[in-house]
């Protein structure tokens, strides 16, 4: 991993620590009231830690397994960059009405975060929806070349 602020690096090792507890409270203590959350695969976007508890508790109950790999991350200034892999079985509806298929998934994704105070006001997420829905056999898996 990149060389960082031990205190930067800290604080990503314990707010993923958090999210792989299924600590909803724990999580959103690095996030700031106001917090804004753009899941650009998805097309959702969250404001506020209120709609952010109810999305991480959707996300926990429909994938009871979901769990976040660390691959890479920095930092600079106010803004902070985390490559991770998102792995997890879905057993109940996802966005959008997606029905439970029992298959796994592993997916990477990047998340762009920009922080006040300490704390994460700011986050855009970078992900591949289509590479998910594959692997759940909800699209045909695209030709190897």
């Amino acid at each position: 991993m990149a060389t960082v602020q031990p205190d930067f690096e800290k604080r990503i090792q314990d707010a993923i620590g958090a999210f792989n507890a299924h600590d909803v409270e724990a999580y959103l203590s690095f996030s700031t009231e106001d917090v804004i959350v753009e899941n650009l695969a998805t097309g959702e976007i969250i404001n506020g830690k209120g709609e952010a508890r109810a999305s991480l508790k959707r996300a926990f109950a429909a994938i009871p397994d979901i769990k976040v790999e660390i691959k890479s991350f920095f930092s600079s200034g106010n803004r902070q960059c985390v490559e991770y892999v998102v792995n997890g079985t879905p057993r109940g509806e996802l966005l959008g009405g997606i029905p439970a298929t029992g298959k796994s998934f592993s997916v990477r994704g990047v998340g762009v975060s920009e922080l006040r105070e300490g704390k994460t006001f700011r986050v855009t997420q970078y992900g591949d929806s289509s590479t998910v829905l594959q692997q759940l056999g909800m699209l045909p898996a695209l030709p190897q070349q």
